[in-house]
């Protein structure tokens, strides 16, 4: 599991709006990896909100916003289309990445174990090291935090 400090692992994926995103190509700037479990679900739609509110505060600071979840790009598509959403989602159907990240694990839902994808958010910086790691994220006020802590990686 990746830890603040660490290389971010690399990684290509098809991305929602087109094409593909290469981590490594990203460098030089900061980028916000939020992980999130299944595209238009209550948590997921609010969290990609609120990423999606805050999207010019990131872009002044340079920061690239990108959400990460197994879902297909044409989920991804339709999710941002129907909630007028404008950071990047990426689609890890192979699941590597969020194995990767450590963000592939263990759930339990009524009683019933499952892997899944834990909520979770990376901060990398202009040179591709993980400065900030928020695990089990409770959306509220989230992406005000990361907004934050992307304010004072840039300053």
């Amino acid at each position: 599991m990746p830890e603040a400090g660490d290389r971010a692992p690399d990684f290509k994926l098809p991305a929602e709006p087109g094409g593909m995103v290469h981590l490594s190509k990203l460098k030089g700037s900061p980028v916000v990896l939020y992980f999130y479990p299944k595209d238009d679900t209550s948590g997921c739609t609010a969290e990609a909100r609120d990423f999606t509110a805050l999207a010019p505060r990131f872009a002044e600071r340079g920061a690239h916003v990108i959400g990460i979840s197994p879902d297909s790009l044409a989920s991804h598509a339709k999710f941002r289309t129907k909630h007028e959403l404008n950071v990047m989602l990426a689609a890890d159907e192979e699941k590597a990445v969020v194995q990767a990240y450590g963000v592939w694990v263990e759930k339990s839902m009524y009683g019933r174990k499952y892997m899944g994808v834990e909520r979770a958010t990376f901060l990398i910086d202009a040179k591709g090291r993980i400065t900030n790691v928020w695990r089990k994220v409770k959306v509220p006020g989230h992406a005000d935090a990361v907004l934050e802590a992307v304010k004072t990686l840039t300053s």
